[in-house]
């Protein structure tokens, strides 16, 4: 597996970390750490001391990916998220996969729910529409159908290989090649969407995007911030739409999801209904572009 190496960033990663670093041992692993105080950096040294761990302040997800990304060699780099591991053979099938592709910049594997069951994790860019599937719940009037369900890739085919808008950056192949011609993660994005993002970069530029079943990892999902970043992935989709669509998109979208979110917190009590009327209130304190910083 010389043409391959594997970038990790962790966060108060224990307990996952260790199967995790497991899963890829023998192959150049970077770990870059973001500031973890429950001694994810000791257990990685002592226990996987050819991994090379890079400290850092806490920049985001994306900003880890880079530092992680900009310390390997070869032809292609494996993101794997720290709750994330990959089952026997999997990071082999994906290069052999990806070597057969060579217009492909992302591969993702199958993802599994730790308890065997497919975890969907192709998804559709966010557009107007279909975050008001989403955050309405119009979905589940039709989960498989596209026209309800694009932002979750209803009706996608998880056990062929098929092209995706973009994958779940849990666990990701990624060819060097193709982040040399469009660019590393944009490190705007602090948590959620830098590889949606990342994903639209690549299919702009020409490149393709690729789910590849006869892989397989187990993703535990949520590990790290167990739920409590809502805002920040409510942000994400302000920040793409602002991008890639224009401020007006993004304030149609601030504002339709403040209204998404205020029926929420009156639909759901406790901790979660929390969580959304804090949210919805955060939305109404300003416009798309104030939210996010200009």
């Amino acid at each position: 597996m010389a043409d391959v190496s594997v970038v990790v960033v962790t966060y108060d990663a224990l307990p996952w970390i260790e199967r995790c670093l497991e899963s890829v041992a023998g192959v150049p692993t970077v770990v870059v750490d973001n500031g973890s105080r429950d001694g994810t950096v000791e257990v990685v040294r002592e226990r996987f001391p050819t991994v090379r761990v890079l400290e850092s302040e806490n920049r985001g997800l994306g900003a880890g990916w880079n530092l992680g990304i900009g310390a390997t060699e070869g032809r292609y780099v494996l993101i794997l998220n720290a709750d994330a591991w990959l089952l026997d053979g999997a990071l082999e099938r994906l290069v052999e996969f990806a070597d057969s592709r060579p217009g492909a910049a992302v591969v993702g594997p199958r993802l599994l729910n730790p308890d065997g069951t497919l975890q969907r994790s192709v998804r559709g860019f966010p557009t107007l529409w279909r975050l008001a599937t989403e955050y309405f719940f119009l979905r589940k009037l039709a989960p498989r159908s596209l026209a309800l369900n694009a932002f979750y890739a209803g009706g996608f085919d998880h056990d062929e290989v098929h092209e995706a808008e973009f994958v779940m950056g849990a666990c990701m192949l990624v060819r060097r090649e193709a982040t040399e011609e469009v660019g590393l993660l944009d490190e705007d994005f602090f948590l959620f969407s830098e590889e949606t993002d990342w994903c639209y970069r690549f299919r702009r530029a020409g490149w393709q995007v690729l789910f590849f079943p006869g892989a397989e990892c187990v993703h535990v999902g949520g590990a790290s911030h167990g739920g409590r970043l809502f805002r920040e992935n409510v942000l994400g989709h302000l920040r793409f739409l602002h991008k890639h669509r224009g401020p007006a998109s993004a304030e149609r979208a601030r504002r339709l999801l403040h209204a998404a979110l205020r029926v929420r917190g009156v639909l759901f009590r406790g901790e979660r209904g929390r969580v959304y009327r804090e949210t919805a209130s955060w939305l109404a304190s300003g416009s798309a572009s104030d939210l996010l910083g200009g």
